[in-house]
């Protein structure tokens, strides 16, 4: 069976509202959360950036049971002993409840560095590089690296009762691959049934063990037109694979590439109907391929109605579950 959480969109959503929005999905029904960690957003229409680790602090203390994930890109914008010192702190107050995704990243959250933005092979050996850093540092190794990233004799001196789950954030067969050497799960987004399928295929066939999750974008709306508008004003700019949507570095930019996207574009990427009915058949589509989680990211910068809607009327119809566990040791791969 499948846990269906709440995607909170940072770059959407102002962060005060989206602690609003998952306290209200957790007394609706959803048993899982997961948020985005940006510096921009994808477009000026989407206009907002919160900061993810501070907001993460509030979420878990202000519900009660749900966790709660993060995708993340340590390597540029984040050092990676920083990362895993927020990892811990947050698994050490809230045992069981949190887990990070970590990912390659995008031009847009990371230029503000300064530094270049690399190939995606460099990017993604300086991600691997981070994950073990990050892991070593979890269970208590005192840790010195030279390499894409330096760090000299990093330690962390709070730590968790149990090493969280590092999960590996994939969009393609060749990454999900690449992530089964290291990770204790798989993240995706939505994409057709058969596309899915192949991603899950790599990287169960290379070795990964641990949960699958899937972050799905759809828009609803009691009326279908609004439900389409909604969609195309907000995500029209998320409809480009990569190595656009890696590596064009503003908003404003993401906007003037989206001038000529279509609604029919848009409907690819985003699950658009007012039929609830319809929104549930998809969810149990993602259930029957083999996802353990489930994370619904309504692209609407309102969230309650979508909530409220979705609490009453959908995951009833659902075999909606406990929350995965959060903790690494019974996902660790081998």
């Amino acid at each position: 069976m499948t846990a269906y959480g709440i995607h909170a969109s940072h770059e959407q959503v102002p962060p005060a509202d989206l602690l609003d929005a998952v306290v209200h999905a957790e007394h609706a029904g959803f048993t899982a959360a997961m948020c985005s960690d940006h510096f921009s957003p994808w477009s000026v229409r989407q206009g907002e950036s919160g900061f993810a680790w501070s907001w993460l602090g509030s979420a878990l203390q202000a519900t009660g049971q749900v966790p709660f994930g993060v995708v993340n890109a340590p390597g540029q914008r984040y050092h990676p002993a920083i990362v895993a010192q927020g990892i811990a702190s947050l698994a050490a107050m809230y045992p069981g409840r949190f887990w990070a995704a970590l990912g390659s990243g995008e031009a847009s959250n990371e230029h503000i560095t300064g530094d270049g933005w690399p190939r995606k092979d460099i990017r993604n050996a300086r991600l691997r590089e981070c994950v073990d850093i990050i892991r070593a540092l979890l269970e208590g190794e005192e840790v010195s690296h030279d390499g894409l990233v330096t760090v000299d004799r990093a330690r962390l001196w709070t730590r968790p009762p149990e090493v969280p789950p590092l999960i590996g954030a994939a969009c393609s067969t060749a990454t999900a691959a690449w992530c089964a050497q290291w990770a204790d799960g798989l993240i995706t987004v939505n994409a057709p049934r058969e596309r899915l399928r192949e991603i899950i295929g790599a990287y169960r066939d290379a070795g990964g063990r641990g949960p699958l999750h899937l972050q799905v974008h759809l828009s609803w709306a009691p009326d279908e037109e609004e439900a389409a508008a909604l969609a195309y004003d907000q995500w029209r700019s998320n409809v480009f694979a990569p190595p656009v949507s890696w590596d064009l570095d503003s908003p404003e930019l993401f906007d003037i590439v989206s001038e000529h996207v279509s609604p029919e574009q848009v409907a690819g990427t985003v699950n658009i109907s007012s039929d609830l009915g319809r929104h549930t058949a998809w969810l149990q589509e993602y259930a029957e391929l083999g996802f353990d989680a489930v994370m619904l990211h309504h692209v609407g910068r309102e969230q309650r109605r979508f909530i409220d809607a979705f609490g009453s009327e959908v995951l009833p119809r659902l075999d909606v579950t406990r929350p995965l566990p959060a903790t690494a040791k019974e996902f660790r791969c081998v």
